[in-house]
């Protein structure tokens, strides 16, 4: 029988779903590899606990960014290696289907493509992020209504309106989950003249991030180095001040999303206004994130249920032997 799988390539993780077991695999999108002999010390979960602690020889990078590949090699490595633990010994190669970004030219489609053939597929088809999302969010894409997705990654915002199984009007925006982490690093750092790591960033985001005032406005701790004594120390900092920290990114995916539906047909928007907008990826759990895009545009705010998990779970649904979806596949392919 052969062997089917969705995969959610993300700046962040990359997921894989298969088809008849679900999401099988959820790991970091992290290597790390010697610098002296070229080896690979660890992939997923193990290269990420290395993240910015690595000496002189190691290093552990994230060979996707801003949902593309930037370091080929290591992308195929990763691959590799998820994909094997995924099939665990099969002996079919998989048919795959990976999501990209709207925004991918065809010379970062065709890198992705061989990517997953050098990483062991038997066929490979790409479905933009944005349609996966609202697949597996479990919006109707086939119908001729007009529905609206924003699915916040680590590496890209993908915004889009879609009726009738096909993509009218999107955005793709550089801007979210890493960029969100970068911002709270800035900060910090001009503020305290601390510096902190990506993963004490992510985890102050997570815990008291926000994109407006909380009921119970919240603190915590942060570690990181003096950059005047260059000594470790401990500050304190708010959900007020993590949330000025991420106002100006927060501005950009509002701003992305009133200029997406400026383009929308009026019809289309019509549905959007009494459908609502639903939120998707991982960025979507951001505390009031809903409520900000609600105060701008006047339209409901939804977000999906396990919305990190709604880019792969679609991906996963055109596995399904679904018409409408695999003729989804086939029109993206065919690009």
């Amino acid at each position: 029988m052969a062997v089917e799988l969705g995969i959610d390539l993300g700046t962040s993780n990359t997921l894989i779903y298969m088809k008849g077991k679900g999401i099988i695999l959820d790991e970091p999108s992290v290597i790390a590899i010697s610098e002296t002999s070229g080896d690979i010390l660890a992939i997923g979960l193990g290269a990420r606990d290395m993240l910015g602690r690595t000496p002189g020889g190691i290093r552990a990078i994230r060979p996707i960014r801003e949902g593309v590949i930037a370091n080929f090699d290591m992308t195929v490595a990763i691959l590799k290696d998820f994909i094997k633990k995924s099939v665990k010994g099969m002996v079919f190669k998989p048919r795959v289907v990976i999501c990209v970004p709207s925004c991918v030219t065809e010379v970062e489609k065709r890198a992705v493509k061989e990517a997953a053939m050098s990483a062991g597929a038997k066929e490979v088809y790409l479905i933009e992020e944005a349609m996966a999302a609202a697949v597996g969010a479990g919006l109707d894409v086939d119908k001729p209504v007009g529905s609206m997705i924003i699915n916040i990654g680590g590496g890209t915002t993908e915004i889009a309106v879609i009726s009738l199984g096909g993509i009218v009007t999107a955005k793709s925006l550089k801007v979210a989950g890493n960029e969100f982490d970068s911002a709270i690093i800035q900060y910090i750092k001009k503020k305290y003249n601390v510096m902190i790591g990506d993963i004490s960033a992510e985890d102050v985001k997570i815990k008291i991030g926000s994109a407006c005032p909380l009921k119970e406005e919240t603190s915590m701790d942060v570690r990181g180095r003096d950059l005047i004594s260059g000594l470790p120390k401990t500050i304190t900092v708010s959900s007020v001040e993590i949330r000025e920290a991420l106002a100006e990114s927060i501005e950009q995916v509002v701003d992305a999303v009133k200029a997406t539906l400026e383009q929308t047909p009026p019809e289309l928007a019509a549905d959007v206004i009494d459908n609502g907008i639903v939120l998707a990826g991982g960025g979507a759990t951001l505390k009031g994130l809903g409520k900000v895009i609600n105060k701008f545009t006047g339209i409901p705010v939804y977000i999906a249920e396990s919305p990190r998990e709604c880019v792969v779970a679609g991906a996963g649904k055109t596995l399904e032997e679904l018409k409408t979806l695999r003729t989804i596949l086939l029109r993206e392919n065919s690009r």
